[in-house]
Parts: structure tokens; C-alpha cells; sequence
């Protein structure tokens, strides 16, 4: 019975949820306390894909690491980013909401700038001519 509850998780796994684009905006970092009195902040961006339809998105990054780390790695405009998130629904006075929460922002320039850096390359010089060559 324990095999079956295992194998059933794992047919119920969700696809990774992920998209790339480029980031267009970053909102104003958004703070406060919760009713526990902890202290929370969260971040909300904008990337835009190269989609024709449904292509703008408006990501959440909720705790202190996670701004962090946004800021340090990711956080300029233009940036291309893959955006690995989960997608979060909350009740609150009979409304309804909707989050798209990051939880893994990649920039894919300095991906892309590690392993090129990685590739070494070297120029093919061609042999100067000169006129004492002899073909044989």
C-alpha cells in the first residue's frame, strides 16, 4: 500500500512551470509585519516574453534572501531571465487572487558569458606570402 501512495505522487507531480524573457520593470520593494510580528518584504517584476499573445507576467518574490538575491544577480532592466515559479491562489474577503511566485530567477546573459568564457578560442592566422615561396 505504501509502493501505491508513492507511484500515485508521482503520477499527480506537476510539470516545472517556467518561462524566459526579458524584464521590463521592477516594483518598488514592498514591506511590512505580519500579525506575528515577523517582518516580511516582498518584490514584484515584470518579464516579457517573445510571445504574440499573453506574453507580460508579473512575478513575486517574497523574503528577504530572495530580494537579495534578485538584486544582486538579476535585477537590471533588459535582462534576459528564465523564471522558474509556482502559480499561488489566495481567498480573501470572497475575492480571489492569483500569484505567479518565483522561486528561481536565472539571468541567461551570464550563463551565457560563463561558458563562453569557458570555450577558449584561437584565431586562425594565415601564413604571410612572401615572394621566395616556392610552390614544391
Amino acid at each position: 500500500m505504501i509502493v501505491h501512495i508513492i507511484n500515485q505522487k508521482k503520477q499527480n507531480k506537476m510539470s516545472e512551470l517556467k518561462i524566459t524573457g526579458n524584464i521590463t520593470k521592477v516594483l518598488e520593494l514592498q514591506k511590512g509585519v505580519s500579525k506575528a510580528g515577523k517582518e516580511w518584504q516582498k518584490l514584484n517584476f515584470l518579464v516579457q516574453t517573445d510571445q504574440q499573445y499573453n506574453n507580460v507576467y508579473c512575478f513575486e518574490l517574497f523574503g528577504e534572501a530572495q530580494v537579495e538575491n534578485f538584486n544582486k544577480w538579476n535585477s537590471k532592466i533588459g535582462s534576459k531571465v528564465t523564471v522558474k515559479f509556482n502559480v499561488n491562489c489566495n481567498e480573501y474577503n470572497g475575492k480571489y487572487y492569483t500569484t505567479l511566485a518565483a522561486y528561481n530567477v536565472f539571468n541567461e546573459f551570464s550563463d551565457a558569458k560563463t561558458e563562453a568564457e569557458k570555450i577558449s578560442v584561437k584565431p586562425v592566422l594565415e601564413p604571410e606570402e612572401s615572394e621566395d615561396d616556392l610552390p614544391f
